[in-house]
């Protein structure tokens, strides 16, 4: 199973690169703040999607989406989190919000920082913003390979 993973949006026009990367995935992961829901609709065209509110998103959309998401895919466990929460670190607001949780990969956002590192048995995974970058050195998305078991993330550029 592929992931196509991306997060921080923030209702900004999505690349082509991205759109095409993404062509071919088997679901998209969406870590928040798409600030409006016109980007769903634009990934579903692609793939089935499965987001989460950031802090950023109108209210109608956090009304829809949940604050937190845990699934389970080719055996691996997976979460997903925006990363916002108490304090301004997105690792540490993540590995917060699911320290009570068995899960193998998180994916989260919030910083625009791509960031992929097993921390004890858990790969933490965000994929930066393919379109708005903050204080990031490239825009980029990411694509995370699942199979019995294995996970194989990657960052991509754009």
């Amino acid at each position: 199973m592929i992931l196509g993973v991306l997060s921080d949006t923030h209702s900004l026009l999505l690349p082509k690169k991205l759109l095409e990367g993404l062509k071919g995935v088997d679901l998209i992961i969406h870590a928040g703040d798409l600030c409006d829901a016109g980007i769903i609709k634009t990934l579903k065209t692609i793939a089935p999607v499965k987001a989460v509110q950031g802090n950023m998103d109108e209210e109608s959309l956090k009304k829809k989406l949940p604050l937190k998401e845990m699934f389970e895919a080719e055996g691996v466990k997976v979460g997903v989190y925006h990363g916002h929460g108490g304090g301004r670190n997105a690792l540490a607001n993540v590995q917060e919000q699911f320290k009570d949780d068995d899960v193998d990969l998180v994916i989260f956002g919030h910083s625009h920082q791509p960031f992929n590192e097993k921390i004890g048995k858990t790969v933490y995974f965000n994929p930066g913003s393919p379109n708005d970058a903050v204080r990031a050195p490239y825009f980029s998305y990411g694509r995370i390979e699942l199979a019995a078991g294995r996970i194989k993330p990657s960052i991509i550029k754009i």
